[in-house]
């Protein structure tokens, strides 16, 4: 068994039902469903077409991609949430990254021909703190990544293994991309169009949250290559 496709979700019904029957279940040997604890119905809809449900006991995005990885049997991962800004096309061009040979494969907002959600908005707050971590990743570990932030993206297990990512919440994937650069891992990047959020609401509050990605780049620069015997994962 080669690719895995993890299906992220929380309260995501809206989406799911309009999202499902493009999803290319067929462009991969296994298929299942992380949930952070939906009551909308999003579980049993899944459920009721026989797709496995693993309903999380620690809350938030990084145990999910932690879950993702034990559970996983495919060598290759690739993390999709069924909100309505990630495109399911794209989830074969970024396993397509990792049988080339990459170890991580990014869904870029922020490429030539991309788009973000908030292209249209006179102050794209959130673009413009995605673009600023990115920047100084890049300039801390001299990387190249264009969207360090952004979660829809495949990683092969060895990889996932070697970088050993254990921050809670959304800060997960931009840990993972640090951690990349660190290690001089092959990073790869498309560019997606991102869609509009279709129902739900978005659990990534502002300004908590950019504090702790302050708190995890700080973290980082301070323990260097020294991750390998860290304390249990989520404890940050």
């Amino acid at each position: 068994m080669k690719k895995t496709l993890v299906i992220l979700t929380f309260n995501e019904i809206e989406g799911v039902r309009v999202l499902f029957d493009k999803i290319p279940f067929h462009e991969v040997d296994e298929y299942f469903v992380v949930d952070g604890g939906s009551t909308d119905g999003t579980i049993e809809f899944f459920e009721r077409r026989g797709i496995k449900v693993i309903r999380q006991d620690i809350k938030g995005r990084g145990e999910a991609f932690r879950i993702a990885f034990r559970e996983a049997q495919g060598e290759n991962l690739v993390f999709f949430s069924p909100d309505g800004n990630e495109n399911p096309n794209d989830i074969p061009r970024l396993l397509g990254l990792l049988d080339e040979g990459y170890d991580m494969a990014i869904a870029s907002r922020f490429m030539k021909g991309a788009r973000n959600e908030e292209d249209d908005r006179l102050f794209p707050w959130r673009a413009w703190a995605n673009r600023a971590f990115t920047a100084i990743a890049n300039f801390v570990w001299r990387g190249k990544i264009t969207d360090s932030i952004n979660g829809y993206r495949a990683i092969t297990k060895d990889a996932f293994r070697r970088i050993k990512p254990d921050a809670p919440g959304f800060v997960i994937e931009y840990q993972m991309s640090i951690r990349a650069m660190k290690l001089g891992l092959k990073v790869a990047e498309i560019p997606t169009q991102e869609g509009k959020r279709i129902g739900g609401e978005s659990t990534a509050k502002s300004l908590p949250t950019g504090l702790i990605f302050l708190k995890i780049l700080w973290r980082e620069i301070i323990i260097g290559n020294k991750f390998k015997d860290l304390e249990t994962p989520g404890k940050i």
